[in-house]
């Protein structure tokens, strides 16, 4: 298969994409509802989902529940899974492994910013996985957080839109096909974050919060330009997951507007 038909599983016809981030146990010991979420992906699909984001181990151990769910492979995580800092990362898988499991891409984090041996060690990582995924005709996710996996005090530019804009062009300029980063809601703002990227933009899934004021803000980033959102409590944890993606749907994939969008949330009910 070539890229262009993975990243066309990644994304819809129109280029845009809803991914739910199922790899919380990569990274933290709080996963409530990604089990349960795993199991019950697929039924999101016909909801407007596109994409699931997924460990190894996922992959392997729900691999009847993923059958005919497009999947992103983590191929890095934390090594102090104990600290929801996601204090530093190493890798663990590659391309190779992703296709061992059908998956459609793989993505790893990169902090522009941080650390001088975590910043050379994250690129270096993303380099060679662009430089697999351009043999194998596999897309390259980055996950480009300026400084750190949160925004804290101990880095006070990570969630800075100067900074924003410079690690997602770093990533884009390492290789990656794809880019997830930070957005603050904003248009203005973001618009310059989507353009200095030049690859397609993902969002981070964004505040855990009240539907109207989520919905603010996917709705927001649609207008400046970002083609998707990746998000994973906001799915896997809202008492609705199904009418969450439905509402998400309407406004990335269908231009609904925030009212249209929590109506939709409000009429259409879990399966599950």
């Amino acid at each position: 298969m070539d890229k262009a038909k993975r990243m066309n599983r990644i994304f819809g016809k129109d280029g845009k994409t809803i991914i739910v981030a199922l790899d919380g146990f990569g990274f933290s010991a709080h996963t409530e509802g990604v089990d349960f979420s795993v199991k019950n992906v697929k039924n999101l699909l016909k909801y407007g989902l596109n994409c699931a984001l997924v460990t190894y181990g996922q992959a392997q151990m729900f691999a009847e529940d993923l059958l005919d769910v497009p999947i992103v492979l983590r191929v890095d995580g934390s090594v102090d899974v104990f600290n929801n800092n996601v204090p530093d990362t190493a890798q663990f898988f590659d391309v190779t492994d992703a296709l061992k499991l059908g998956a459609d891409g793989v993505v790893c984090m990169t902090f522009p910013g941080g650390d001088k041996s975590r910043e050379e060690f994250s690129h270096k990582m993303l380099s060679s996985l662009a430089k697999q995924g351009t043999e194998w005709n596999v897309p390259v996710l980055a996950e480009t957080l300026p400084c750190s996996y949160p925004v804290i005090d101990k880095y006070p530019n990570s969630g800075n839109p100067e900074y924003i804009k410079t690690a997602a062009r770093l990533g884009s300029e390492y290789g990656a096909d794809i880019i997830k980063t930070r957005f603050t809601g904003n248009i203005a703002i973001d618009k310059k974050i989507v353009e200095n990227a030049v690859k397609p933009t993902v969002a981070l899934g964004g505040p855990k919060t009240d539907n109207k004021t989520y919905f603010e803000y996917v709705h927001n980033l649609m207008q400046a330009g970002v083609k998707g959102i990746a998000c994973g409590r906001n799915i896997t944890q809202d008492p609705n997951p199904v009418g969450k993606v439905a509402a998400l749907s309407a406004l990335i994939h269908d231009n609904k507007n925030v009212e249209e969008a929590l109506q939709i949330y409000e009429n259409v009910k879990s399966e599950y």
